[in-house]
């Protein structure tokens, strides 16, 4: 994190932490940082690995290409990859009048971005902090991150349904957020985690705009045939039962995770690949579900 004109704030990560919540606390302002967002969507898992930063992105690149200005705020402390993801790891943060500006990932500043991995001293420091500390760096990056206008603001979540995630629902309840994506994976296991976040979602009077189910079967890039490594249809079945919209199924793609490694644009450059058609149909039933005449 640097201040104005690029200088470091300080050599400690701690201390960087510490001053970064001290410091926004001054630009609280009376318009809040949040009001040129037209529609909040939160990224939610009870379980971890099954690539919700990974869908987090891929939606984030599809509503862009769809000519949407869209933020990422990664909430996931204590794994954030998102920077890396987009290729934005070696950025810094900066202040601005109105609290800090997000990374930009593209000349045109169509996607923005905000993670604790920009705060980070050394890619590979921890960040070993107890519960409080965690909520209030959650709050100060809702309310003090300067988004300006955008049409999508994507909340990329950890695991689970304990402090951060309510700390999350909570603080942008005023904003009235659309609602919340559910990612699992096929298997039982998966699902049945899943299924507790359901019920978080339920507690928190949040809407659930559907589940996605990754890795759903491995099309082969030279046969094309599918092999269901993790079995399949857990997450449809999940759907049904909850009774919420099934999004879409996302199968485990090479190219997918090429891009992810290498922080390319998966929409642009593989668009005839098995996992493309998958995610952009997901964007487009978002889309669609934010359009007037679904309203």
């Amino acid at each position: 994190m640097r201040q104005n004109g690029g200088v470091p704030a300080t050599d400690s990560f701690g201390r960087i932490c510490l001053q970064f919540l001290l410091t926004l606390g001054l630009f609280s302002s009376e318009k809040s940082n949040l009001a040129g967002v037209r529609h909040i969507l939160l990224v939610l898992s009870g379980k971890g690995g099954v690539g919700k930063s990974t869908i987090s992105t891929e939606l984030a690149l599809a509503l862009r290409h769809a000519g949407k200005k869209v933020g990422i705020l990664d909430v996931d402390l204590c794994g954030p990859s998102i920077p890396r993801m987009l290729k934005v790891q070696d950025k810094d943060v900066h202040q601005c009048d109105s609290g800090w500006v997000p990374v930009f990932v593209d000349q045109d500043k169509s996607i923005s971005l905000m993670s604790i991995g920009f705060l980070l001293e050394k890619p590979d420091d921890a960040v070993v902090w107890r519960g409080p500390k965690k909520n209030a760096l959650i709050k100060q990056f809702i309310s003090d991150v300067a988004w300006g206008g955008l049409d999508f603001l994507i909340v990329d979540t950890p695991p689970g349904t304990s402090d951060e995630h309510i700390s999350t629902v909570e603080s942008l309840r005023p904003y009235q957020p659309l609602g919340a994506v559910l990612v699992t994976t096929p298997q039982a296991v998966s699902v049945g985690d899943v299924r507790r976040e359901l019920t978080f979602c339920k507690k928190t009077g949040l809407r659930v705009i559907g589940i996605i189910e990754n890795m759903s079967g491995f099309v082969c890039p030279h046969c094309s045939e599918c092999t269901n490594i993790f079995s399949k249809g857990g997450g449809e079945e999940l759907a049904k039962h909850a009774g919420v919209p099934f999004l879409g199924c996302v199968p485990l793609d090479p190219q997918l995770t090429q891009s992810l490694e290498e922080g390319r644009d998966f929409i642009q450059e593989f668009p005839k690949s098995s996992a493309f058609p998958a995610l952009a149909n997901i964007a487009q039933q978002i889309l669609d579900g934010t359009s007037p005449q679904s309203s």
